[in-house]
């Protein structure tokens, strides 16, 4: 049995299970004085607003050094990293590799909620909550951030499926999609772990609700239930993901929103001196809703097209509201919450943990090799 690497303090009471080589804690409330600020050397730039969204940069004068980490994307198209259905049979050549290698078969059947990761790179391989693979019998995004080690046995992958109707495939293999799903499905993935929520979320746009006082006078969001509907009956019939959300009739809009932020964003972060953008706060409306912050520049700069775009998905299927909300709402967001922790660790490799406080969410993952560092911070108001 692996020991945690946790430091548990005497304010903590915890309950320690391990399963597969991982260790679970499960903590009361956390408490530090370090909650009531803002963490890391951070600084949050005006937003860029259109339409019914705010994007606040989040910029750092540091930066730590996370070239040593593989992301899935990169993983995937070079060979380097293997996504299959379990209980898959059949060989796979890794590029530069003249024999080819043997996927592993557990069982003798494919499951909805589960996959097969190989990493056969030099460099442990960073998985964030709603990366998008294709292929197989369903497309599935990853159901947690974690970090796959060098040399790691073959590792049975959580992940939740984002294309209700279709369960044959040509190949067992999957390929990397270059899409994050967008903040609703991410958040029914990362915290509320439902599969039936996951799919509601995919084929309903968001989950998030106008607030009481002005449900009534909203505007309807861009992305109807109705326009959605049309798409899945006629080019997503099987709810694939990247049909509904990438097709003609949505992608288009979509396309559109993310060209308009993408130009104000870059001009809004263009001269810096000293600082570069490691994450962004993100709000709807005047709600602020999500941010996402990475250990580096770099880190981040290989997610945002990814990211820019789930969290345009999200604005257009939210009501249309032209409200704004101050930098201030901005800051007081990125507090750290002061609730109900819970973590999950691999000894030497990573650590997981998960802070809810009312509506509040936080996921942190914690890279312990070559030096400890937090490689992601994932902070979101729930919409359920």
């Amino acid at each position: 049995m692996q020991r945690p690497l946790l430091a548990i303090t005497i304010s903590v009471l915890a309950v320690i299970a391990t399963f597969g080589g991982l260790a679970f804690v499960s903590a009361a409330p956390h408490s530090s004085k370090a909650s009531q600020h803002p963490e890391g050397d951070w600084r949050i730039l005006d937003p860029v607003t259109y339409e019914n969204i705010s994007i606040f940069p989040v910029v750092s004068g540091s930066s730590q050094d996370t070239s040593s980490f593989l992301t899935l994307e990169e993983g995937l198209a070079s060979g380097e990293v293997i996504v299959s259905e379990r209980g898959a049979t059949g060989m796979v050549r890794h590029r530069g590799e003249v024999r080819p290698i043997a996927v592993p078969q557990y069982d003798t059947g494919a499951s909805v909620n589960q996959l097969v990761l190989i990493n056969r790179s030099k460099r442990p391989l960073l998985l964030l909550a709603g990366e998008l693979v294709s292929g197989g019998k369903q497309d599935r995004i990853i159901g947690k951030d974690r970090i796959v080690p060098v040399g790691a046995e073959p590792l049975p992958l959580d992940v939740f499926c984002v294309e209700h109707g279709r369960w044959v495939g040509s190949s067992s293999q999957f390929s990397a999609s270059k899409t994050i799903v967008h903040p609703s499905v991410r958040e029914q993935a990362a915290v509320e772990q439902k599969q039936a929520e996951v799919w509601a979320a995919v084929a309903g746009g968001s989950t998030a609700k106008a607030r009481s006082s002005v449900a009534l006078s909203a505007p309807a969001p861009r992305l109807s239930t109705d326009a959605l509907a049309d798409t899945i009956s006629s080019e997503a019939p099987t709810q694939s993901y990247r049909k509904i959300y990438e097709g003609t009739r949505i992608g288009g809009s979509v396309d559109t929103f993310v060209d308009q932020l993408q130009r104000r964003f870059a001009r809004a972060t263009s001269g810096l001196k000293g600082e570069r953008v490691v994450g962004v706060v993100v709000a709807y409306g005047g709600e602020v809703a999500w941010s996402d912050i990475f250990a580096s520049s770099d880190l981040f700069h290989q997610y945002w097209s990814k990211l820019l775009r789930s969290y345009a998905v999200e604005a257009l299927a939210r009501p249309t509201l032209r409200e704004t909300t101050s930098i201030d709402d901005a800051r007081e967001f990125l507090h750290r919450p002061n609730g109900r922790e819970v973590q999950e660790t691999e000894a030497g490799v990573y650590r997981w943990r998960e802070i809810t406080e009312g509506p509040l969410a936080l996921i942190e993952l914690d890279a312990l090799q070559p030096k400890p560092m937090t490689l992601h911070r994932l902070l979101l108001h729930r919409t359920s």
